[in-house]
């Protein structure tokens, strides 16, 4: 009778562990679809807002959002060292102005689906860069993940095609420089990120980052303009669902699921981002994009599974 009980309470455990897993796989799923239709959000903001000034009010935004999160939930207000609050502002500038200046310029240049499979990438970058800065391992297996996503990306950015303007070139370009700047930004991070909660840090440095894009909209004063409600809507989402809410079903995620699956979700970001864009906005993918992306698909695949078993 014992037995049978004890198996009754191992069986309601197990599903209980299961439903609890497949409850927070459910909640980065949501954050990666969010995250996934910022490319196409962009794109519709860009009818009102030049790429400057809707940096500098998304993020605007979302630093009020996080501040306004941070009074409701009481949070222990933890202030930084004068040292961690340099490392973070300069987080923030490096991953929220500079980072985002770059992507929003290089998106308003290019197509959305070449934005979303050239940032596949990033994590490859990131690999590449972690070994020249810190010498960290490479295996053969992880150099040629590298090696292949960088391969992608001169498919993607038109390296094979003479069709492709200078202008989508440069926007492409500039794309792949926010994947470097990306890199730094996970290595500055990476130095306070166990000292204080993510919120505090999310917090410092969206409000640092924002406050820094405040000049650069200067920048396009002569093309500012009453926006639109549409455009008003999305710089409103993309401030909130994109750059909040997202974020926090991600964290969250990680709390319950192995860092495995969530990089592997991540991988869906371009994926969805392609589908979104060719849905919504209409765009015409060439062969070399279908080629390039499976390319850095898989080159992405095999750097970060030879990361994590390495």
């Amino acid at each position: 009778m014992n037995t049978v009980v004890e198996k009754g309470i191992r069986s309601a455990q197990a599903k209980s562990t299961v439903s609890k897993i497949n409850y927070y796989l459910c909640g980065a799923i949501i954050a990666v679809l969010i995250w996934s239709t910022s490319f196409v959000g962009t794109k519709m903001a860009y009818a009102s807002f030049p790429p400057l000034t809707l940096g500098a009010v998304r993020f605007l935004i979302a630093a009020a959002v996080l501040g306004i999160v941070r009074m409701v939930i009481k949070e222990q207000v933890v202030k930084p060292t004068r040292k961690d609050l340099g490392l973070i502002a300069l987080s923030g500038l490096l991953g929220t102005t500079i980072y985002f200046a770059l992507e929003n310029i290089g998106l308003d240049l290019t197509s959305a689906s070449n934005a979303a499979l050239i940032i596949a990438s990033y994590p490859a970058i990131t690999a590449l860069l972690e070994f020249i800065f810190y010498r960290t391992r490479i295996s053969w297996v992880k150099g040629l993940g590298i090696a292949v996503a960088i391969f992608g990306i001169y498919l993607i950015s038109g390296g094979t095609q003479g069709g492709q303007g200078e202008q989508e070139l440069f926007g492409n370009s500039l794309l792949i420089a926010a994947g470097v700047v990306f890199a730094l930004y996970t290595f500055t991070t990476r130095k306070v990120v166990s000292k204080y909660s993510m919120l505090t840090i999310s917090y410092y440095q969206m409000l640092i980052g924002s406050i820094a894009f405040i000049p650069l909209a200067f920048f396009e004063v002569d093309r500012w303009q009453i926006p639109t409600s549409g455009s008003m809507l999305m710089v409103v989402y993309l401030g909130i669902f994109c750059s909040v809410i997202a974020f926090f079903l991600y964290n969250l995620a990680l709390r319950n699921l192995s860092s495995s699956t969530a990089v592997a979700l991540m991988n869906l970001v371009p994926v969805f981002g392609v589908l979104l864009s060719v849905v919504v906005l209409n765009e015409v993918l060439r062969g070399g994009q279908y080629i390039g992306g499976i390319i850095v698909l898989i080159g992405v695949v095999l750097s970060v599974r030879e990361t994590k078993t390495s």
